[in-house]
């Protein structure tokens, strides 16, 4: 039986802290760059967005301000997704991915009423001009990108096409990123139906690039690693090279070659992709004919790369 300790509550609460400011940057980079730029984006986050307009129109076409906030439909849109998920996929949503959908609503509405209603939006970015556009896309890509970075970080996630991709897939074997992509892009379209123009939909993608670009670099841009596979007839030379100067384990592994029909042994290492160049020019200090194969690799762990007690 495990005991509830001052670690374990500060360690949660140290992991749900560290979402609900990812989604505070989430909304912010939605509400205080996106949204002002007259912009959208794929996700449940553009569609809120795209909704949320669309409905207020018609309200005042009909004489009425209903004044729908972006993070209420937000919120309603993941509230749907995840009851026709847990219908036809399971109810395999965690505590941390519904915290996350409510903070990123909680965020919107704050961050609208903050910069709309308050009237502080001259106060949040003076650097912009009224006719800018792409910048603040850019920028508010960067911020969501970061925000839902440091969500996944923590073991949660955003819902919104995440859920659509489950259901989808519990039908058809579709690639999980085709369904996201083509998720979003008809998102970013639907912009068209509420009054947006082409240059919408264009910074649209250009936000979405981004936001992926963006939590690629940050999820994954300090683990990446190459694995480095050398082909050459020293390879005891070689190993000892490399493992004396870079201080990096060395695999020997039985080879042949099947044109000389030769038996060897091929040398491989896995280092740090910064490190690459470094090794290069030991490979090529010990043996400039040495045939070199290098691929990146995602995930490494173990002594000198990421500890498996992180997992």
């Amino acid at each position: 039986m495990k005991y509830l300790t001052i670690g374990t509550v500060l360690k949660v609460l140290k992991e749900y802290s560290i979402m609900a400011f990812g989604m505070f940057l989430y909304a912010f980079g939605w509400i205080g760059c996106v949204k002002p730029a007259d912009g959208t984006g794929g996700g449940a986050g553009g569609l809120g967005y795209v909704l949320s307009e669309g409905v207020n129109a018609f309200g005042e076409s009909l004489g009425y301000d209903w004044g729908i906030k972006m993070g209420t439909m937000v919120l309603a849109i993941n509230a749907v997704l995840i009851l026709i998920g847990g219908l036809i996929v399971g109810w395999n949503f965690g505590i941390k991915t519904i915290y996350s959908i409510i903070m990123i609503s909680v965020s919107m509405n704050f961050w609208q009423w903050f910069i709309e209603e308050s009237g502080h939006a001259s106060a949040i970015f003076p650097i912009f001009e009224p006719t800018e556009h792409l910048l603040p896309m850019i920028l508010g890509g960067i911020f969501a990108g970061i925000g839902i970075a440091l969500c996944f970080s923590q073991g949660g996630t955003t819902g919104g096409t995440d859920i659509v991709a489950l259901i989808i897939q519990k039908y058809h074997n579709v690639n999980y990123g085709k369904i996201l992509i083509y998720t979003d892009a008809v998102i970013i379209g639907s912009a068209l139906f509420v009054g947006k123009g082409l240059s919408t939909l264009i910074y649209g993608y250009v936000m979405t690039v981004v936001v992926a670009y963006t939590v690629d670099m940050l999820m994954s841009g300090n683990n990446q690693s190459h694995q480095v596979f050398i082909i050459t007839k020293d390879y005891e030379k070689m190993a000892e090279a490399v493992s004396s100067n870079m201080h990096r384990g060395v695999t020997l592994i039985d080879s042949q070659g099947w044109y000389s029909k030769e038996p060897g042994k091929m040398v491989m290492v896995i280092c740090r992709k910064r490190e690459t160049p470094m090794l290069l020019k030991f490979v090529r200090s010990v043996d400039s004919a040495a045939f070199i194969s290098v691929g990146p690799v995602m995930g490494v762990y173990g002594q000198g790369f990421q500890p498996l007690t992180k997992l």
